[in-house]
């Protein structure tokens, strides 16, 4: 669907001879042009590689859902981090979503969006006693946050088949796809050089920068070498891949709503994800279609039957919507670290690995670009909102297809019981 409704994508061609640079970047996705576009903002010089195409990966196939903050709260935080550590990543989550409203507003990026808050609604009473801690912990840092009834979320979001939730002022959502492709347009026209259809063989030490090797044969010298592939990051850099879990997100769209079933669904055009532990979320898109994203099968789809439990979900929350045709059903890998925490590596000086969204892509991953472009001028840790830790890979790896398949049952189970 964002194919078919995207901006069209600025012209790139594969890189096709050797070069230098200052600083490489691996990676057309919100992370690497944002790292490219704010380095290239103070003078600094670098290159981008892609494997595929721009927004190939999850920047291309998420819902468009711009949630600010992380999937942990203030107080989890800094008990986690401690009183300056996580003081200063509160603020960061504090401004993920302001960054992508910030460089849309800057470049008038061609991106169909919406700035009117996001909603979670609580699925259940426990739930709903989680959600009213969180909204308070964020209400004492003075965020414009607010908790909401029963009959204000039946009012908001159409549907009375939740018991409460929040409202989060600072939310909103983006064409994901326009917006890669334009942060792609400003990127190269600041001067960075971005080539696609170039995948990267291998990431060598050399002297005291680095040597990068195309799978055509051409050979990229960098000073330093920025890896932005999150759950596409198959034979990067060793073991890197290993660190995360990365289940296929399952989404379906409907054709054009009519007007008089538009009216009764998400009146004011909010973005929605619940608190279930598998999560639905879903919203109107610019063309007035709705959709919704949720788990699906581990593996790669293989046929529309993949995508019933959303078709049910969808019913049951919106029976008006039991006879409208869905148009659109596609999919993709969402990167999810064992601490629901993003990962920034530096296995050896001058090589930094970033990763890990839990679904929060969007604002998460151009605020890290901003911050990891801060680091590599300044050189000062404190630029960046989590510390460099070593490249775990995770215990029983290979068995991860049967232990989150067991997992994913086992919250269905919980959320049906809930």
């Amino acid at each position: 669907m964002w194919h078919d409704t995207a901006v069209a994508p600025p012209l790139t061609s594969p890189l096709n001879a050797a070069a230098e640079t200052d600083t490489l970047i691996i990676g057309a996705g919100y992370a690497g042009l944002s790292t490219a576009l704010h380095l290239a903002q103070s003078g600094g010089q670098c290159m981008v590689l892609d494997a595929r195409e721009i927004g190939f990966g999850g920047s291309g196939r998420n819902g468009g859902q711009l949630v600010p903050g992380l999937k942990k709260d203030p107080e989890e935080l800094l008990s986690a981090y401690g009183a300056e550590r996580g003081r200063q990543l509160i603020e960061f989550a504090a401004t993920t979503a302001s960054t992508v409203f910030s460089l849309i507003d800057q470049y008038k990026l061609n991106v169909p969006h919406t700035r009117n808050g996001w909603i979670q609604p609580a699925h259940s009473q426990s739930a709903l006693a989680i959600v009213q801690k969180r909204v308070a912990d964020w209400q004492k840092r003075d965020a414009p946050v607010r908790p909401l009834s029963r009959s204000d979320v039946a009012d908001l979001l159409g549907t009375d088949q939740y018991h409460g939730g929040w409202f989060d002022e600072r939310g909103g959502s983006v064409q994901p796809l326009s917006y890669v492709r334009e942060l792609a347009r400003v990127t190269i026209a600041a001067g960075v050089a971005v080539h696609t259809g170039t995948p990267v063989q291998s990431i060598e030490r050399k002297g005291s920068g680095w040597q990068v090797t195309t799978a055509g044969g051409h050979v990229v010298q960098a000073r330093r070498v920025v890896v932005c592939t999150n759950a596409y990051s198959d034979g990067i850099w060793k073991d890197l891949k290993e660190t995360v879990v990365d289940p296929n997100t399952y989404q379906v769209a409907t054709a054009p709503l009519p007007d008089d079933i538009a009216r009764t669904i998400l009146p004011q055009g909010q973005p929605v994800s619940d608190t279930r532990n598998l999560l639905l979320y879903f919203r109107k898109d610019h063309t007035g279609r709705f959709l919704m994203g949720g788990r699906g099968p581990f593996r790669e789809p293989r046929g529309k039957q993949d995508w019933d439990h959303l078709k049910k979900a969808i019913t049951l929350l919106y029976p008006q919507l039991k006879d409208i045709e869905f148009e659109y059903y596609w999919c993709g890998r969402v990167s999810v670290t064992q601490d629901y925490m993003p990962h920034l590596h530096q296995p050896e000086p001058g090589l930094i690995l970033n990763i890990g969204c839990q679904g929060r892509g969007i604002g998460l991953q151009t605020a890290m670009g901003k911050a990891i472009a801060s680091y590599l001028q300044s050189g000062n840790e404190a630029a960046l909102p989590v510390p460099f830790t070593p490249v775990q890979r995770l215990p029983f790896y290979g068995l991860r297809k049967l232990y989150v398949g067991a997992l994913i049952s086992w919250y269905r189970y919980l959320d049906s019981r809930s």
